[in-house]
């Protein structure tokens, strides 16, 4: 009944997750949901004002398809601000957050035939935006104690006549990696010798921990075709505004903007004015944020490496870590076995009701996610009750 593009594509990993967090909090059980792709602060005040003034002066109707053009300017604004990126409005589409926007650049550009390489562990919609245009995934290692960057070898050997794209998500998720400028101009030359596009999932940019961040499109002089994708969601705690945008070659944009005309018309037009003001108001909250996820991170990956059989890199950037717990493959308590990441989350969420993400996800048979958007109490708690619950298994 449903159709093969239907079918190809599987439900999102980590809103399921979210939403088994939802059902266990609802039976009385306290469960810290460590599952949670997004900040858990509030949105900035001078953003929320600005959504309730779009509200009552009226800025409640259709807006172009690509996004106000207001929005657009300070779109542009902002990536020469922080990103030394110079780009016109015309080169800027808006849409309804970072996950449109790709899916969006997917459906303009690849299509039955094509390959398109992914960098595993990789977003879990990754995949699935390949497949439902009819594109196939291809899957390049990664190397965990180098921030995941890529194994260039594997990329060489996967790269053929039908490869048309590279995706590429620095910080990541769900591994916190960010990848040093080597990396970033070794693959840019590998695509720009196989005339390949690249996205450039940048959503957790101002998220980094050790080094300023810099755009990928900053280190080749062909940026015809690099896609830049940034998002208001992680930034400034906007994930239920559903705000990101593209920049990028007009003729793309300009593709883009078709597509979206006819499925979401335009981004919501209340979100949009407050966009504005998130990218070009007060910036304090995002490094207050940034400060604390900082804090968070260096905690979380003490605890999770003081524990026997857990080994878990320090990441670089996003909110999430992504420890290694293959140690515990083959061990058991009572009747529960271990022999896969999907075997520890759920024995995890069992034992202490604390939420994760196993890798199969991501593609990885050894780790599971981690976020740490979540409060210093909560991260203590549910590091406590991990460890004490591994200790379990024998």
């Amino acid at each position: 009944m449903l159709t093969d593009r239907i079918n190809r594509i599987s439900p999102s990993a980590t809103l399921a997750m979210t939403a088994k967090a939802a059902e266990l909090r609802a039976k009385g059980l306290d469960v810290i949901n460590l599952s949670v792709g997004e900040p858990d602060f509030p949105t900035p005040k001078n953003i929320q004002n600005a959504g309730m003034e779009a509200i009552t002066t009226g800025i409640t109707r259709y807006t172009p398809g690509p996004g106000m053009m207001p929005l657009r300017e300070a779109v542009c604004e902002k990536l020469q601000r922080d990103n030394s990126l110079s780009f016109s409005p015309d080169e800027i589409i808006v849409s309804c957050g970072g996950k449109h926007s790709l899916y969006n650049a997917c459906m303009a550009l690849f299509q039955t035939g094509d390959e398109v390489i992914i960098f595993s562990p990789y977003w879990v919609s990754f995949p699935d935006f390949i497949s439902v245009t009819g594109a196939t995934p291809v899957v390049v290692k990664t190397d965990p104690k180098q921030q995941f960057e890529p194994v260039i070898s594997d990329l060489n050997s996967k790269i053929n006549s039908k490869t048309k794209g590279i995706i590429i998500n620095s910080p990541s998720n769900p591994t916190g990696g960010v990848w040093g400028d080597d990396a970033i101009r070794e693959v840019l030359s590998i695509a720009n010798e196989n005339d390949l596009w690249v996205f450039s999932d940048e959503c957790y940019e101002q998220l980094t921990y050790e080094n300023p961040f810099t755009s990928f499109a900053n280190f080749t002089e062909n940026d015809e075709k690099i896609l830049t994708f940034q998002s208001c969601s992680k930034t400034y705690a906007m994930t239920g505004w559903r705000i990101g945008y593209t920049a990028g070659h007009k003729q793309v944009i300009k593709a883009m903007s078709k597509l979206q005309g006819q499925s979401t018309s335009c981004p919501n037009s209340i979100a949009q004015f407050a966009a504005i003001e998130a990218l070009t108001g007060d910036q304090s909250a995002v490094a207050e944020m940034r400060d604390a996820f900082r804090v968070r991170r260096d905690y979380i990956v003490d605890r999770l490496n003081s524990i026997d059989g857990v080994q878990c890199e320090m990441p670089y950037g996003a909110f999430y870590v992504f420890p290694d717990i293959s140690a515990y493959f083959g061990k058991s308590f009572e009747n529960n076995k271990i022999t896969t990441p999907d075997d520890m989350s759920m024995f995890i969420l069992d034992k202490t009701s604390v939420v994760s993400v196993p890798g199969e996800s991501f593609g990885s048979q050894k780790n599971i996610r981690f976020s740490y958007a979540a409060s210093n109490d909560d991260l203590k708690k549910a590091m406590d009750r991990l460890e004490n619950t591994l200790r379990l298994l024998a």
